[in-house]
């Protein structure tokens, strides 16, 4: 492999004078320029990259953090951020959370390790306090659907969205992923998870029991197993919240083939108005989540574009 030097020889010029070059100082002559450029494209040299972002104290990439880029949900999360990326000229580095904590933690210090300009980041299973302290180590971070009230004003900050809904519904379940995470539903301005769910229904007069969540996992196989886990205890539902649309489509294959009718047995709601909620038949009633928006606003507001 070609090194630095070999450049230069190559070029008759300095090491020095090919520093520059590559680092697109002002100073080397129209002359010296070709002549190293020449020379780099015939002996297939190419950059180190680290090297280079220690001079300009850039690398000109932003990391970003999923829970699963094969998701289409958060292939639209990657691709808004990279169309506000190569707006400005940088490009994107991706590391996925899958909704574990290690994985995120590991995906969070190999994007930081990498020396990334700014970080976009969905979390779920960090907890505040740790997303806390990267927000302080990281010149320009932004949290995409996480609401952590100590980093409110601060340059590191959250953007998150807030549905108000109604429960005209008597009997409710809830089914949600198997995780300890926040959920994207909110009600007289309080976010829903498992554990406020019942919050949330007692704020409209509705009391129920824990045996009205189940979990699973956050895509239809966990749908499918949490709506078969409610049937089988006999309770009367007459409404199913879901963490989302896929989750929401495992679970009305398993009412469909237990043969209720929707909506006149069972009322359904998923949540982010994804690809999926449009070919489910009967049509899925989903909340959009502005992913996408969100996505181009946290990046465009990261520090590193301004």
């Amino acid at each position: 492999m070609a090194t630095i030097k070999d450049v230069a020889k190559e070029a008759g010029v300095s090491v020095a004078s090919v520093s520059r070059v590559i680092n697109k100082s002002p100073k080397p002559s129209p002359a010296t320029i070709e002549s190293v450029t020449m020379a780099m494209k015939k002996l297939g040299y190419r950059p180190n990259a680290n090297a280079r972002a220690l001079v300009s104290q850039s690398t000109n990439t932003v990391g970003v953090l999923v829970s699963d880029v094969s998701d289409p949900f958060f292939g639209t999360m990657v691709k808004a951020v990279d169309k506000v990326a190569h707006l400005h000229g940088k490009h994107i580095l991706v590391g996925n959370g899958y909704h574990d904590e290690k994985a995120e933690r590991k995906a969070i210090e190999l994007l930081i390790n990498s020396r990334c300009d700014a970080l976009v980041i969905h979390s779920k299973a960090l907890p505040d306090e740790e997303l806390i302290q990267y927000a302080e180590e990281v010149k320009s971070l932004v949290y995409i659907n996480r609401n952590i009230p100590q980093l409110a004003g601060a340059v590191s900050h959250s953007i998150t969205i807030k549905v108000p809904i109604s429960l005209p519904s008597t009997s409710f379940v809830m089914v949600t992923p198997t995780l300890h995470v926040w959920h994207r539903l909110t009600t007289l301005k309080t976010w829903i998870s498992a554990r406020r769910y019942r919050d949330a229904l007692k704020a409209n007069s509705i009391n129920l029991s824990n045996s009205y969540i189940e979990y699973g996992s956050p895509d239809s196989d966990g749908g499918e197993k949490a709506m078969t886990n409610l049937l089988t205890k006999s309770l009367p539902i007459s409404a199913v919240v879901a963490y989302n649309d896929n989750m929401a489509a495992g679970a009305l294959s398993v009412l469909e083939e237990n043969q209720y009718r929707l909506p006149n047995q069972m009322s359904m709601i998923g949540f982010d108005d994804g690809l999926i909620a449009k070919y489910l038949h009967p049509k899925l009633t989903t909340i959009r989540y502005p992913v996408e928006m969100m996505a181009e606003k946290g990046s465009s507001d990261c520090t590193f574009f301004i």
